[in-house]
Parts: C-alpha cells; sequence; structure tokens
C-alpha cells in the first residue's frame, strides 16, 4: 500500500485520527524495567491533530505543570513526539487536566509511517494516568477516542520513559546505514528572487546570523547545488520568523526535471528536519503557503548525506531528451486498498487524511484513494482535495459497508464552501440507511451505487450551493432538501424529493415530472451527446484506464446492463506524473505517444503542457492541481479529435497569463463531430490559494466539444482575494461551434462569467453568482449598461439552446449595485432559453431583469427568486 510522506520534527504536523478495531491488554511493568528507563520525551518535537486557543502541544512536553496542550472538541484527536532516536518503549505517563480520554491507543513507528500499538486505555478516569508499552520505535503517537468530557483532550504533561538507542534497526529510517550527520558542505545556493541584501548565499554560509529572504509572495524558492549525485537523507532549514507554512523539498539529477521528495503541511517555523530520502544533485524547497504576510526567510538550509556521503550513478533518470517508459508506481498520495487490508487500516488512513483535509481548501495536500475489487468495512468522511474511487469495472465490484460521507460540522452546519472532493465508480452500503454527500461546487459523484437513500444536505439541513451527479444508481429516495441547485444526468433514482431554485435532470430514470418554476424541475427525457469521464481499475495484474464510448440520446446508467461500452487501455501507454515534473519532461512524454495520468499534488509549469496528438487521455486523480508560472497557459490542448481530459484542477498563478486552459487554437475549424474533443470534471481557480491573474480562465476554441461538468471561479475567500488582486475577466469562452455543456458553475468573474460566441450551442443546467466585490457601481458597468450579464450569447449567434440556468448577486462591497440582466442573448427565433432565474442573495445587489429586459427584478432581503420560463 501507497502512503503518504511524513516529515520528522517540529513545525510539520501529520494529521492522523484512527479509531482501533480492539485495544491491546495491558502489560505489566516490572521494577528493572522502571530503575533502567529514563525520560525520553521532554522538549522533544510535538504535534498534534489540532489545538484550541494558544494551548500548543510543545506544552505537552515542555516540563512544566503549569503548561498544558488541548485539542478541539471532537473524538478523533491525537498526540505524537519524535524521540530523536529508537529506543525500547517502556511506559507512558499521562497528566490529565480535568478533559481527559476514556479511550486511546499508544502506537509507535521507527519511521513516523509504518504503526504498530504499544499499548492502550479503556474507560480511563483522567488525573495521573501510567500506561504501560511494549515495543520498540523512535515515534510514539497517542490516538484519542473517546473523550471524558464534553471538551476536548487536555494534558498538562505526556511523558514518555524508555530506554533510549533500543530496538534491532537502525536510529534513522531514512539512513540505512545508521549514518544521517553528514552534512553537505561548499554548496551553491540560488534562489527564486531574495528581498534587498538577503541574498541567497547567505543560507548556506554556516552563519546563524545571516539570512536568505524572498519577496512577500508566494511559490518561492530556495535551491542548492551540491555538485553530484548523492544519496540525501533529510533536510534540515532553520526558518527566521517568516516561515513556510506548507512547502516542499524537491530533487533534481540536472536541475530542470523535478520531482517532489516531502510534502510539508502546516509548519510552524522553528527548525524543520525533513525526512526526503533519495538521491539528486540538486536540492529545492518551493514555497507553497507563508506562514506570515512576509516572504520566506531561512537562517540556514542544510543536505543531510547518508551512506557515505559520497557520490552515485549520474545518469540521469529524468532526462527528458532519452525515452521515457509509461506505467510505474501512482506515488505516495494514492492510497491502494485490496479486500485483504485490514478494515482498521485502512479507517486508520481515512480518518487520519479526514483530520488534516477537513477545514484545508487551499492547502498542497491531494489525496486519492483506490479500493481494489471487494468488499469493505469502513465509514469514509471525504475533505478537500480528496477522491475515493472504486478500482472494479463496474461499480459493484466494490462494496463499502458503512458509508462514504459528507457533512459540514467544520462550517457551522453550512456546506456551501463544502468543494473539490469526488467519489467514483463503487457502491455503497449506508449503515444508517441514508448515504450523505452533502457537498456544493466541484465534488462529483459519478458511477455509484447507492444502496439505500441519499441525502444531498448536512445533517443540520443548512444550505448546501449545487452539485452533479451521473451514470449513478440510488435505490431508494434522493432527497435534496436545502441543495439550492443540482444536477443530474444520466442516473435512476428510486425517487427525488426536495426543489429550492433550480434543479435539473437529463436523462433520469425515476426524475420528478417537468415544473416550472415551483416547484423548479427542469427535465430533459435524453442526454442528446455524451461520454462518461475515463477511470482508473484494476486490470488483474496492473492497472488500466477505461474510455467510455461516445453515446447519443441517452438515458439512465452505463452499467446496469452489463459492462460500459468503451475502450480499456494499460497502464503503461501513460506517462505516470509526479508533482514536481516539469511541463518539459511531461511534453516530452506526450510527444512520444504516451498519455498522462496525474498522480496527486500540485504541479507547477513554466510553460504549457502541450496536448498535440489525437485520442490523448489527461486524467488527473486526487485533485491533481497544475499552476502556471510566468504568465503561460497551464495547458493547451490542440484542434485534434478525441481528447478526454479529466479530473484535473487548474489554479491561476500570480504572473498574470491570457489563459489558464485552451482548447483548440484561435481559429480552429476542424469537424470532430464523430469524435469530440471532452472534459470532465475539469476545474479552474483564480485566487484563494494565491493571487491568481488571468483574463480568461478556460477558452473554448474547437468545434464539437463535449464540457461534462466544470467549475470556473474566481475566488471570493481564501488568499490573494481583491477587486485589484485576483484580476480576471471571463470564466469561459465558447468560440467553437457545436459545443455541447452539461453542468456549467462559472462564477465571480469581473465582467461576463460566461460568453458563447459559437453557433448551435448547447447548454444543460447553469449555475453562477455575480462578482461579489465591486468596490461601487463606477466599477460595475459594460459601457453604458449596469453591470455585466452573467451568461452573453454573442450578438451574432442564430442558433443556441438552454436548459435551466440561474444567475444570483451578492455584491458584498456594495449591496446598492445594479446589474441590468442576468442573462443577454440574440432575440432571434433559433436562441432559445428555458427556465430562468435570477437571485439577489439577501438583499445585496439588484439584478433588475432576467434576460434582456424581460422578467422581473430580483432584489430584497427575502431572498426570492425572479423567473423566467422561455426566452423565443
Amino acid at each position: 500500500m501507497m502512503r503518504t510522506t511524513h516529515p520528522r520534527r517540529r513545525g510539520l504536523a501529520v494529521g492522523v485520527a484512527a479509531l482501533m478495531a480492539a485495544a491491546l491488554a495491558s502489560t505489566g511493568m516490572t521494577a528493572a524495567n522502571a530503575a533502567e528507563s529514563t525520560l525520553l520525551s521532554q522538549n522533544k518535537a510535538v504535534t498534534s491533530s489540532s489545538v484550541q486557543g494558544d494551548y500548543a502541544a510543545t506544552r505537552a512536553v515542555d516540563g512544566n505543570l503549569d503548561t498544558r496542550w488541548s485539542s478541539e472538541f471532537s473524538d478523533a484527536q491525537w498526540l505524537q513526539v519524535d524521540l530523536g532516536a529508537s529506543a525500547d518503549l517502556d511506559r507512558l505517563e499521562l497528566r490529565w487536566e480535568a478533559a481527559y480520554g476514556r479511550d486511546f491507543t499508544v502506537l509507535a513507528s521507527a519511521d513516523g509511517s509504518s504503526w504498530s500499538p504499544v499499548g492502550a486505555v479503556t474507560g480511563g478516569a483522567g488525573g495521573l494516568q501510567v500506561v504501560p508499552l511494549d515495543g520498540v520505535g523512535r515515534y510514539v503517537r497517542v490516538e484519542f477516542t473517546k473523550r471524558g468530557t464534553g471538551y476536548g483532550y487536555s494534558l498538562w504533561e505526556a511523558q514518555v520513559f524508555g530506554v533510549a538507542g533500543g530496538g534491532s534497526g537502525p536510529t534513522d529510517p531514512t539512513d540505512p546505514t545508521g549514518d544521517c550527520d553528514t552534512l553537505a558542505t561548499g554548496v551553491t545556493a540560488t534562489a527564486s528572487s531574495a528581498e534587498g541584501p538577503f541574498a541567497a548565499a547567505a543560507a548556506v554560509d554556516g552563519q546563524a546570523g545571516t539570512r536568505w529572504a524572498s519577496e512577500p509572495t508566494d511559490d518561492q524558492w530556495l535551491q542548492l547545488d551540491l555538485g553530484a549525485v548523492v544519496d540525501i537523507c533529510a533536510v534540515d532549514i532553520a526558518w527566521e520568523a517568516a516561515f513556510g507554512s506548507d512547502y516542499l523539498i524537491e530533487f533534481s539529477d540536472n536541475g530542470t526535471s523535478w520531482r517532489t521528495a516531502a510534502t510539508v503541511s502546516d509548519g510552524d517555523g522553528g527548525d524543520d528536519s525533513v525526512d526526503a530520502a533519495g538521491s539528486a544533485r540538486y536540492v529545492r524547497m518551493t514555497g507553497v503557503d507563508r506562514g506570515t504576510g512576509y516572504g520566506y526567510s531561512i537562517w540556514e538550509m542544510g543536505v543531510l548525506l547518508g551512506g557515505d556521503g559520497g557520490p552515485v550513478d549520474p545518469t540521469d533518470p529524468t532526462d527528458p531528451t532519452g525515452p521515457i517508459e509509461g506505467g510505474g508506481d501512482l506515488g505516495p498520495n494514492v492510497h491502494v486498498y485490496e479486500d485483504t487490508t485490514p478494515d482498521s487500516e485502512i479507517q486508520q488512513d481515512l480518518d487520519r487524511v479526514f483530520t488534516a483535509q477537513e477545514k484545508e481548501q487551499f492547502g498542497p495536500a491531494r489525496t486519492q484513494f483506490l479500493f481494489k475489487p471487494g468488499s469493505y468495512d469502513v465509514h469514509a468522511n471525504i475533505g478537500f482535495n480528496t477522491s475515493i474511487s472504486g478500482a472494479g469495472q463496474h461499480p459493484d465490484d466494490v462494496t463499502i459497508n458503512g458509508g462514504v460521507w459528507v457533512d459540514a460540522q467544520w462550517f457551522g452546519g453550512n456546506a456551501t464552501q463544502n468543494f473539490w472532493r469526488s467519489v467514483e465508480n463503487l457502491s455503497i452500503v449506508p449503515h444508517t440507511g441514508e448515504a450523505r454527500w452533502a457537498v456544493s461546487q466541484a465534488a462529483p459523484m459519478r458511477r455509484v451505487h447507492v444502496k439505500g437513500d441519499l441525502s444531498l444536505a448536512p445533517s443540520s439541513y443548512g444550505w448546501s450551493s449545487g452539485g452533479f451527479i451521473a451514470d449513478s444508481k440510488v435505490d431508494g429516495a434522493v432527497r435534496s432538501y436545502s441543495q439550492q441547485q443540482w444536477l443530474s444526468r444520466d442516473s435512476s433514482f428510486g425517487s427525488w424529493e426536495g426543489s429550492v431554485w433550480n434543479m435539473v435532470f437529463s436523462g433520469v430514470e425515476g426524475s420528478p415530472p417537468p415544473s416550472f418554476p415551483n416547484p423548479s424541475h427542469t427535465v430533459l427525457d435524453t442526454s442528446p451527446l455524451v461520454r462518461e469521464k475515463p477511470y482508473l481499475y484494476w486490470a488483474g495484474d496492473d492497472f488500466a484506464v477505461f474510455v467510455p464510448d461516445l453515446a447519443t440520446d441517452a438515458r439512465g446508467t452505463t452499467w446496469e446492463g452489463g459492462q460500459t461500452p468503451g475502450t480499456s487501455v494499460p497502464l503503461d501507454e501513460f506517462y505516470v506524473a509526479q508533482p514536481g515534473d516539469s511541463a518539459d519532461r511531461i511534453n516530452a512524454a506526450l510527444d512520444q505517444g504516451l498519455n498522462l495520468l496525474l498522480t496527486p499534488g500540485v504541479y507547477h509549469v513554466d510553460e504549457s503542457i502541450e496536448v498535440d496528438r489525437a485520442d490523448t487521455v489527461v486524467l488527473g486523480l486526487g485533485y491533481a492541481t497544475i499552476v502556471n508560472d510566468g504568465g503561460v497557459a497551464a495547458m493547451k490542448v490542440a484542434d485534434v479529435d478525441g481528447v478526454k481530459l479529466a479530473g484535473v484542477l487548474f489554479d491561476a498563478g500570480t504572473t498574470h497569463a491570457p489563459v489558464l486552459l485552451e482548447v483548440g487554437a484561435a481559429g480552429s475549424s476542424a469537424d470532430h463531430a464523430d469524435n469530440p474533443i471532452s472534459l470532465h470534471d475539469v476545474f479552474l481557480r483564480v485566487g484563494g490559494a494565491v493571487a491568481g491573474k488571468v483574463d480568461d480562465a478556460l477558452v473554448v476554441n474547437s468545434d464539437d466539444t463535449l464540457i461534462d461538468h466544470i467549475w470556473s471561479w474566481r475566488g471570493d475567500h481564501g488568499e490573494g482575494i481583491g477587486w485589484d488582486v485576483n484580476t480576471a475577466d471571463r470564466g469561459l469562452v465558447v468560440n467553437g461551434d457545436d459545443v455541447t455543456a452539461y453542468g456549467l458553475f462559472v462564477e465571480h468573474f469581473q465582467q461576463h462569467n460566461t460568453v458563447w460566441n459559437g453557433e448551435r450551442g448547447r447548454t444543460v443546467f447553469y449555475q453562477s453568482e455575480l462578482a461579489y466585490d465591486p468596490p461601487n457601481q463606477a466599477a460595475w458597468m459594460n459601457g453604458d449598461t449596469l453591470g455585466w450579464a452573467s451568461y452573453k450569447v454573442g450578438d451574432s449567434v442564430t442558433q443556441h439552446q438552454a436548459w435551466g440556468l440561474g444567475a444570483y448577486s451578492f455584491n458584498e462591497a456594495d449591496p446598492s449595485i445594479v446589474t441590468e440582466s442576468g442573462f443577454e442573448a440574440p432575440d432571434v427565433p433559433g436562441v432559445q432559453l428555458r427556465n430562468l432565474l435570477t437571485v439577489s442573495l439577501g438583499g445585496n445587489g439588484i439584478i433588475t431583469h432576467v434576460i434582456n429586459e424581460l422578467g422581473e427584478e430580483a432584489s430584497g432581503t427575502d431572498t426570492i427568486p425572479s423567473y423566467f420560463g422561455a426566452f423565443n
């Protein structure tokens, strides 16, 4: 099973919260053990699942009984200490504050990755608690599973006793020789930028009083040239006050092609020592998210060598000029399970990732859970930037007995920010009889069989803001409750309950009857042209990617009557990319005729990824994210037949670019009617992670393109947010003819969210919010027109169709701002739009008309939509 890389020391929190299947029986502590053991944990590196207020984890190992660590108020929490070396473990002494733990398990590990139970407590009563330990390890983690009070867990002190140097393995798991203390010297340092006199060389001069400092933006790096390819076991960083919260340690043999050796999340500065094992000549710290408003600042950065520290074979396996092989390892961020994997081990992984990702909208962590055919008794809570998928050819090949679950406790019961997560290609037997998928944008459910009911709202019945189901079956009822809008495509439901503003059904068996406006149910009997999303599956001896066929007039699922029609592509025909791969490397693989599989992580590219070959499949796992650096387009798809682009998040970089993703060059005119380019679950983001800047997020120039669920979002929260900060004109521009789109979510851009210039376009479901942040009416003007319509059909277009369209205003900066109309289109017979609505959210902004000069005003604090049934 593939696992996430874990850092070693303070500041590098490893999110773990797991429920053990059974507690171990306590072992007795002999007098001899007590006499030999010493306190090992005091003032050592310590991390925790959460912190309440300023009660940091370090307070549990500082030897001061007047300070304490406290967690958040939930059961699944953990506290972990790095003893610095392997030890024979004797006992754990816990001095509880009033908020104690009743049930918990103690785990030990040699490497911070593979864990074994060494002690357990059930029914604890707090106070001074001595827990006998039986095992060996360098890392000790206490996993708390049940609180004794309504508060969190709170410890004055957690003290680990044992005999240092115990165990049969090396003291440092990153160095098989037992040595990881040779510091690379005489290295050359370079950096992405330098603030004033704080040059890169100051970080390798051995002087504690000198430092490197970058400009005050994210995506900065400090690079060391070791002079030759050598064995590396760790990278030490001494941060100045301006530290990196999230960063990568990257390796390269040639200074051009990079691979990620370690990913650090939620760092808190100070002295970090990061396990980063491998061989390389170049080592780079790439800052992704700053811990302060300043830049990145490092007193010293050192590379620790394994073995004898000497050179190794300098052959560059990543040389883009040489042949590139397909297939390979899916990387550390893909967790693959078989039905022989203990459920308790799977549950531990699921809980650990959810604890880390429940609230992390914009962090660098990306995760894919992949289940081979079989049955699994687990409950999977799914957080940000996380995907869970079955690896069978049929959804019923993988059964989750328990739940695949999204709720909204992290956000006060409000699910309107439950973005960037997915579930695919499995069946769910809900332990309560009802599965829950309370999501908003960029959170698709595909090829799922729910053997029960399905709720699309949080348990609190708070708001959720739209989602997408395709090629799925729900045996019971789908209950939308507080969902504001939703698209269901080519699926089968036992029944559907509920409606708020805009529920659209295309090719759905068991859909409600057509109704508009109350209830608002837009129903198409069939979907005119579809291709389902490609998916990864286990082909018996290796993985392969299944590519479903194109279909016309589709209805229901593709798989209930047998295997989905399509083609299987072996994994060895894919370049399996890892975070840190350069665009040059990826393009070389594509030029060799390979398809592209992007494993989970963040990919920075300083030149466009060029997809030029017909029928190329580009598939991302676990919200693989491409960031464009230097103002280039992140990806360009040529005007060729049959390219499939699926499961990729494009994140605009801080240098202004004309376009983020381009499909077909300007002026494209090739006919792709028999084999269109298709986009599936393609998400584009401008701001939120960084202050992105772009003219157009997505431009479609190729004719016949099929768009199957996108979210193009100019951020309204997160980092790099502001009217003059994350600048972006349009979210989607369609210039190609005969383009068909299902599930367009396009929001907050500074002009029209969507501009459709091509002929014979078709849109099934559109959800949009106008920009939140125009400072005043003068900033929100389209010439002499008040504001910008969300959806604009070009003035020269003569044929266009659309069904189920919503546009909302929330003028947060100035609620008096007026937008003339939510939609604009030429008033000609061939342009037909059905079931439109506009909404002023809480009276923040006014939309005078629904389309052109037609329809009633949307305004007022009651948030009542203005509906319009048919335009032409």
